[in-house]
């Protein structure tokens, strides 16, 4: 038969994006909850639902006795036979169940119920959908602007733009269009929760993506990525092609691709440099636009020492310190700079403290042979020693120790 039923949730299923299969089972279970609500938990029920013609068909099995002894499993024989004469006694009979018995309040439970199963089916479709797109870029229509966050619709699903995933200096407004990055789907106790960004540094990769074929095809990788959203970005890139530069690509024909991606970002400004695996060319090209005169790697550290002359200084810098701490942040050292001067003054401490103590003058030859014989044959030497070590060594104590200090202090001076 037909049934309004049916066909109303059919169509639902079609807008939904249901399948028509794991609606029909959801229609199954809850015509069998009205079934045993009506007539008994019992009952030996079969429910069969066609979505496509939006026909149902419910029938009830009873075994044919003598004496009825319970109406919703049993059917006496003189009843059955009015509907099929050749029954016997212990046969299964087939009783059709008309949904519209099952009254008004039994059919608006069963829709409510039908409406929840939907709801939670679609919000686990979202769910799976989303956490399947993590990465990908979105357009969506600000709805609502709130404190803490922005609600985006996209393809009829609520998106959130937390605060802490926003560009500070960027204005939002309801109605308009807006572009960000699906960063995490998380499920809740209301469901679905999709989290986009347009401050974290997935939000540029994507973007160059979508400007640079080269980068989309992997003929130019993006080798890292340091951002301080809204004010500045450093992106490394490489080439797999010799052929193709890879800073000229993604910069476009008269740097209409990295344009285009500037102003989504509002002006925010990119630095784009070539990578290299070689620390001291990178983490140069890193401190652009400065030109360090030299730089000093301490790789056990994972420290640099750039140094610049005195009209570099403050490039490297950047302000508010940002580009140091950008170059820093993309080579995965910790860059200090320092002025040339200083740095000759350095070095020439640096040689100083490394002399033999022979070389010390002040020194009686008596404290001299006391150090070397203890195994401390530089000025370092003992300036890195401990107070106690000093003070084990034969001949030495508190004032000898004090005295050999400040002889040592002298002669740095």
């Amino acid at each position: 038969m037909k049934n309004e039923i049916v066909e109303a949730f059919s169509l639902l299923a079609k807008e939904k994006n249901i399948d028509k299969e794991i609606l029909s089972r959801i229609l199954q279970e809850i015509f069998l909850n009205m079934l045993r609500k009506k007539y008994g938990q019992n009952g030996n029920y079969s429910i069969f639902i066609n979505m496509e013609k939006g026909e149902i068909e419910i029938y009830q099995s009873k075994l044919i006795v003598e004496q009825v002894t319970s109406e919703v499993t049993e059917i006496d024989l003189e009843t059955a036979r009015r509907a099929e004469p050749d029954l016997e006694l212990g046969d299964e009979f087939l009783e059709i169940i008309d949904p519209s018995t099952f009254g008004r309040r039994l059919i608006i439970s069963a829709k409510q119920n039908l409406n929840q199963r939907i709801k939670e089916i679609e919000k686990e479709l979202i769910f799976e959908e989303f956490k399947n797109r993590i990465g990908e870029i979105i357009i969506g229509d600000i709805r609502q602007v709130n404190r803490e966050e922005i609600f985006i619709n996209v393809d009829r699903t609520e998106l959130s733009l937390p605060k802490s995933e926003q560009i500070k200096e960027e204005k939002y407004r309801r109605g308009d269009s807006l572009r960000a990055v699906i960063k995490d789907v998380r499920w809740t106790s209301r469901g679905p929760e999709i989290i986009v960004s347009r401050s974290d540094p997935m939000f540029i990769i994507r973007l160059f993506e979508l400007e640079v074929p080269e980068i989309y095809e992997g003929i130019i990788e993006i080798k890292g990525i340091a951002r301080e959203p809204g004010e500045r970005t450093k992106i490394a890139v490489f080439s797999h092609d010799k052929r193709i530069d890879a800073v000229g690509a993604c910069v476009g024909m008269k740097g209409m691709r990295i344009q285009s991606i500037v102003k989504e970002l509002n002006n925010e400004k990119i630095d784009i440099i070539n990578f290299s695996s070689e620390p001291e060319i990178f983490i140069t090209r890193a401190l652009s636009p400065a030109k360090p005169s030299r730089i000093l790697i301490y790789e056990d550290e994972k420290r640099v020492v750039a140094v610049l002359d005195d009209e570099q200084i403050s490039l490297a810098i950047g302000k508010g310190g940002q580009n140091r701490r950008l170059a820093s942040k993309l080579t995965s050292y910790d860059i200090q700079t320092i002025r040339e001067e200083d740095y000759q003054k350095m070095m020439a401490q640096e040689r100083e403290a490394n002399k033999s103590l022979e070389d010390v003058e002040g020194l009686s030859e008596k404290l001299k042979t006391l150090l070397i014989e203890a195994g401390l044959h530089s000025i370092r030497d003992v300036q890195d020693a401990e107070d106690e070590t000093l003070l084990e060594i034969p001949g030495i104590g508190e004032k000898t120790l004090e005295k050999i200090r400040n002889i040592l202090q002298l002669h740095n001076q």
